[in-house]
């Protein structure tokens, strides 16, 4: 394919996997997320520097130990070599978000429909 469009909000709202990648590209990738009520993805830290974008849901981010409040419509980026966690507060709703990675850190097409599913995975990163 060359080049990749989408309506990714849309895309956003309708995935219904932890994580699916939906497009790589050699120096980036975009990977849709969802995080159940008070679900987060983990502290992490990449070698790579990655945007998020948060379509509905509210929550916070922690990036270096500063803590941000997000809800729909944040933008986040975080540079590479940053400790960084997004954490679903709500109690009842799940967060829906994208992420792009640059360059790619997943399997092309990767789709984990759980968090557990994501962290058994021992052959996810690219």
């Amino acid at each position: 394919m060359s080049g990749f469009v989408t309506n990714i909000e849309d895309k956003t709202l309708e995935n219904d996997n932890f994580r699916e990648v939906i497009y790589t590209a050699d120096h980036g990738q975009i990977v849709l997320m969802k995080l159940l009520p008070k679900e987060e993805i983990g502290e992490e830290v990449h070698k790579v520097d990655q945007f998020f974008r948060i379509e509905r849901g509210e929550g916070i981010v922690i990036i270096n130990g500063d803590e941000h409040h997000i809800e729909d419509g944040s933008a986040i980026l975080v540079p590479a070599g940053s400790r960084h966690n997004v954490i679903n507060t709500s109690s009842d709703s799940s967060m829906r978000l994208y992420t792009i990675y640059m360059p790619p850190q997943h399997r092309d097409h990767t789709i984990h429909k759980t968090k557990a599913e994501a962290e058994a995975d021992e052959h996810d990163h690219a």
